[in-house]
């Protein structure tokens, strides 16, 4: 809850006050720094916690050679941004905020790390404390700062307070990992490192990948329109919602990655949990967008104090996406829990590929409009490939009867939001909250997802 209060609370006020010229700049600079950020972990978070949890006697020597390697690759990190601002010819106030941004995301990769070694000592509490820390930070930061001196307030305020926030528990969490560890020494083990890409370079890749085509289109409008500053400010303000929402999906896909890597270890029939996590997650998300499609010029009003007509238009689209968002969250779970890590690497280049060509055909055709347009796109290509090879790899099998009960589903929640907006005089937010509900509970009604399937997936838990 700490997160979607900053995204809605913080950044959205930020860019209402900068002015959305200013914070489109910024949003395509952020967007560059993190779609890079995957060579600062190289999947180094993820095999240091297994390997920590299954034997805490590793930590002094991993924490040692970890914390070398970690400065290795923020340099070659920072290099290689510096090299593409160069690129993209970066003016000297632009380079020094994106400088800025860079170390932030080294800032921010390092507290993961630690936060690695501190989950896999089980240290539970203190890892949920750190997840939210920098936010708390920049909620106070920030809050203090816009509301004494909103008049003057800079973007690159915005920025420093991000590193105090990620500074500030580094620190904190470097000194609890060092009490721990006991011992700390610089040094380098080239075998070490040769070990830990061979085993984690694959999930950095498709890492990369992916967020080459989710991120690199708020880059390509501010590049490649006259505008482009004040169009990735439009498109910033329509994805917020859509990047808020999404960590909602996340978590789900977090917890069901164990469950299906279980369920495939033990050879148990994948079909009917794989359909329930699917029905259970892409209907409630279907009637969300379907409300956001309905009231997309009141929301973007609610929210922003510029170009809310434009973005209503953006957010339209862009919303569409979070339902091959969420699909991709189910399927492309399930296939990384089978170990089929090549052929996500191969769809993800696909989606890459499609995503560049076509933002290059059609933002200075279309502007921002366009490039959403592509990402929904490129959303659905992606996330139809996942289902195709986790019914090919899983023999899953469609039938008609569901089929039908999902179409009318659709059809009945389209239908109840159309007549709403017709011929309903209440309050909009109301009216949107009551018919989602009500949606959702058409689900039970048409027996799509039924109790006794939710009682007896608790009873397989168990």
């Amino acid at each position: 809850m700490v997160k979607p209060f900053y995204i809605f609370g913080i950044d959205r006020t930020v860019q209402n006050v900068v002015g959305t010229e200013t914070y489109g700049a910024y949003a395509a600079m952020f967007s560059l720094s993190i779609i890079f950020n995957i060579i600062l972990d190289m999947g180094i978070a993820n095999f240091n916690n297994r390997n920590i949890a299954r034997d805490n006697s590793l930590l002094p020597h991993y924490f040692s050679s970890m914390v070398v390697l970690k400065g290795i690759l923020g340099l070659v990190y920072c290099c290689i941004l510096g090299i593409v601002g160069i690129c993209l010819g970066f003016s000297k106030e632009q380079f020094g905020i994106f400088g800025v941004l860079a170390f932030n995301q080294f800032l921010l990769s390092f507290l993961l790390y630690l936060r690695s070694n501190i989950s896999g000592l089980y240290l539970y509490k203190t890892d949920s404390c750190f997840s939210v820390i920098d936010r708390i930070l920049m909620i106070s930061i920030c809050g203090f700062l816009l509301f004494t001196k909103q008049d003057s307030f800079s973007i690159e305020w915005f920025v420093y307070a991000q590193t105090i926030s990620y500074a500030i528990p580094c620190i904190i969490a470097f000194i609890i990992v060092l009490l721990k560890a006991k011992k700390f020494t610089f040094s380098f083990d080239i075998k070490f490192l040769k070990n830990i890409i061979k085993q984690t370079y694959p999930y950095a890749l498709l890492s990369l990948l992916m967020g080459l085509y989710t991120r690199v289109d708020m880059v390509m409008i501010e590049r490649l329109l006259p505008d482009g500053a004040e169009q990735a400010g439009i498109y910033a303000q329509a994805y917020r919602i859509l990047d808020a929402v999404s960590m909602f999906a996340y978590l789900f896909a977090s917890l069901l990655l164990p469950m299906f890597s279980k369920m495939i270890k033990n050879n148990e029939a994948m079909g009917q949990f794989t359909k329930f996590s699917c029905l259970l997650l892409l209907l409630p998300v279907t009637t969300f967008v379907i409300a956001c499609c309905s009231y997309s010029w009141d929301l973007m009003n609610l929210m922003y104090h510029e170009n809310y007509d434009a973005s209503s238009h953006i957010f339209q689209v862009l919303i569409i996406g979070f339902i091959p968002i969420a699909s991709t969250y189910i399927f492309g779970t399930l296939l990384t829990a089978n170990g089929s890590l090549g052929v996500l690497n191969k769809m993800a280049l696909v989606g890459m590929l499609f995503n560049i060509i076509f933002n290059f055909i059609c933002i200075p055709l279309y502007g921002a409009w366009g490039a959403a347009v592509v990402s929904v796109v490129t959303q659905f290509l992606t996330g139809a490939i996942q289902v195709v090879l986790s019914f090919k790899y899983f023999n899953f099998h469609l039938h008609k009867s569901d089929c039908l009960k999902i179409t009318t589903y659709i059809t009945l929640n389209i239908l109840l939001f159309i007549f709403a907006k017709e011929w309903l005089q209440c309050s909009w937010i109301f009216t949107m909250l009551i018919l989602c509900i009500i949606g959702f509970i058409s689900a039970f009604a048409l027996r799509i997802i039924r109790i006794s399937d939710i009682v007896n997936i608790l009873k397989n838990e168990d």
